[in-house]
């Protein structure tokens, strides 16, 4: 049981960097890891604030990247997953819970055989996630990039 907690953990982080290096080296967004992981260890050191454990708290919710437009008009908050085959259910779930905090939060998932990116809002209430778009990476940087994940999918 404990194994298989660590295995989903592990591919979780692997999506976490593909999607983060992908996104980098597009170079068409500020990359911003935003999500619990990476604000805690900060939060952490301030705990005795009476206010720390209502925003640690909100924090634990929160989407993991916020990607910045180059021309700085866009921000997007995107929660990552990996799913070894695409489960519209679960991506359901994710974004209502995401979207009980969040505006306009995005959700993308890494699966062998592809990416896929959309708003929660879409998901949640279509039921349904699109390819991710070359509007936000090439195919041929997708190819890549999937084929890197695939490296890890043994």
């Amino acid at each position: 049981m404990a194994i298989d907690f660590s295995r989903k953990l592990i591919k979780g982080r692997i999506a976490e960097v593909v999607f983060e290096q992908m996104i980098r080296d597009e170079e068409r967004y500020t990359v911003i890891p935003f999500g619990y992981e990476h604000t805690m260890p900060t939060l952490a050191q301030y705990r005795e604030l009476a206010e720390v454990p209502k925003i640690i708290d909100n924090i634990s919710d929160a989407p993991d990247f916020a990607l910045i437009s180059e021309d700085k008009t866009k921000i997007y908050l995107v929660e990552v997953k990996y799913q070894h085959e695409l489960n519209i259910g679960e991506l359901k779930k994710y974004a209502d819970k995401l979207l009980k905090r969040w505006d306009y939060p995005w959700i993308f998932v890494a699966t062998p055989e592809g990416f896929r990116c959309g708003l929660c809002k879409s998901v949640s209430e279509e039921g349904r996630i699109n390819e991710l778009s070359e509007n936000w990476v090439t195919k041929g940087r997708q190819a890549e990039y999937l084929k890197l994940l695939n490296e890890f999918e043994k």
